[in-house]
């Protein structure tokens, strides 16, 4: 079976999460937004390219940080809405520095930072 970007339920905007999460241990690194065209072309390079949002243009992740993502495997999940690209990540994830950009537990009504910026 060959794989149709135009499968994927994108929402009214043309894009669809990704969530990123470490090929080796499981750990969630991130989410971001892709559109098909993001999705091509990690597909085509194996770099990890998303949809910024807030550039409104392509967004290849480590571009100007060194902090690359390289995809290892693509998945979808059942509702084809979603999708979770396992990755070996160079660097931090985080744009404030930490590896995962969950840091943050909420717990007993608080929140606690768990994970100091990485130097």
């Amino acid at each position: 079976m060959s794989f149709d970007l135009s499968s994927l339920k994108y929402d009214a905007n043309g894009l669809i999460p990704a969530i990123a999460q470490d090929a080796e241990n499981g750990e969630v690194l991130m989410m971001a937004w892709m559109n098909a065209e993001s999705l091509a072309k990690t597909l085509e390079t194996g770099h990890v390219t998303y949809w910024s949002r807030s550039r409104q243009s392509l967004w290849a992740k480590g571009a100007t940080s060194g902090h690359m993502q390289h995809l290892v495997e693509l998945r979808i999940d059942c509702d084809r809405d979603c999708l979770l690209l396992k990755v070996t990540q160079k660097g931090p994830a985080c744009h404030t520095n930490r590896r995962s950009c969950f840091y943050t537990l909420v717990e007993d009504g608080k929140e606690v930072i768990t994970a100091e910026p990485m130097t």
